[in-house]
């Protein structure tokens, strides 16, 4: 019985999601930016009516308005497409709200199915693990969809370190050192030093999220995660409540570590086609920055076969060059 009464909740929210997302793009564009003439009468609604969409998409009024309002099972591809152009969807956007309509056309059988394959622990193979330690000096991780840091080699856990310390940024999975990048973004006040610009990092961490939603709309474990980020998070609430959606597969990011300073660094994200949900996260800096200096620093401290990792304190700041 509360397979049952996951399912409904969960298909309920889907349509949710579907009208709301809808909703929001629309609502960010405005006419004179489509080409289309205002005639100056006065506008009761943001953006798009939704007899203007209809029109830019080339289907009725009446197909869009059910579309919006949560019919959009058995809508075909090019119907989808034609209304992704017409809201001028990106391709984060465009992935998203097929997921959707692709989750909304699901079976329950299917749908059970996905919710008891979520439940399952990810497991980080032994060639990965060989190939994030042979890394050395570049900080590695291997991610989860969920964004749990399931495994990282010595200078990956260097970098991170508040997160490996936080209390309230446990793995989802229970697995002994993995810890969630979205529990530490919103749950653990050290984030906001941790990353200078917590704005645009958090930003960019729901808008990704966001698209995880889409692609897994029946994960059971992913769903209670951002339960309870919206309940103990009004930030993530503001944010999820947005409907931004946003790829973030490569760019760049500033930390401030406590104990050697600012880091600046590149980031590439790598998906792992025989993991499926897996993805491989690596940090950079350019020769002859003081991000390298400090990461060289860090390195050599994380080399020395005679330091105790859990006990020895890493190198002081002002030994690294500004």
């Amino acid at each position: 019985m509360a397979i049952f009464v996951v399912m409904d909740r969960q298909s309920l929210e889907l349509n949710n999601d579907i009208k709301e997302f809808l909703t929001s793009r629309r609502e960010q564009i405005t006419p004179d930016k489509m080409g289309l003439p205002i005639y100056g009468e006065r506008r009761l609604v943001k953006g798009l009516r939704r007899e203007e969409v209809a029109m830019l998409a080339g289907v009725s009024v009446d197909y869009y308005t059910r579309l919006e309002r949560d019919h959009i099972k058995g809508a075909s591809h090019e119907v989808l497409q034609s209304v992704a152009k017409a809201l001028q969807l990106n391709e984060a956007e465009t992935a998203y709200f097929f997921d959707l309509a692709h989750a909304s056309a699901a079976t329950p059988v299917n749908r059970r199915r996905a919710a008891r394959a979520g439940m399952k622990d990810p497991v980080v193979r032994e060639e990965l693990r060989r190939i994030i330690d042979a890394m050395g000096d570049i900080p590695a991780f291997i991610r989860t969809d969920r964004r749990d840091l399931l495994y990282a080699n010595q200078m990956g856990r260097a970098i991170f370190s508040p997160l490996y310390e936080s209390r309230v940024s446990p793995g989802l999975s229970g697995q002994a050192n993995t810890v969630n990048v979205a529990r530490f973004m919103f749950l653990d006040p050290a984030a906001h030093e941790f990353f200078p610009h917590w704005d645009d990092s958090a930003a960019d961490l729901v808008a990704s999220l966001r698209g995880v939603a889409g692609k897994n709309p029946f994960d059971t474990v992913f769903s209670n995660l951002l339960g309870e980020l919206l309940a103990r998070s009004e930030d993530f609430a503001q944010l999820w409540a947005a409907h931004d959606v946003r790829l973030h597969r490569a760019g760049h990011k500033v930390i401030v570590h406590p104990v050697v300073g600012e880091l600046s660094l590149d980031f590439e994200t790598l998906e792992l086609p025989a993991d499926e949900g897996l993805a491989m996260i690596t940090y950079s800096a350019a020769p002859n920055t003081p991000t390298y200096e400090r990461l060289s620093m860090l390195a050599s401290w994380m080399a020395d076969p005679h330091t105790d990792e859990t006990q020895a304190e890493l190198p002081n700041s002002s030994d690294i060059s500004a």
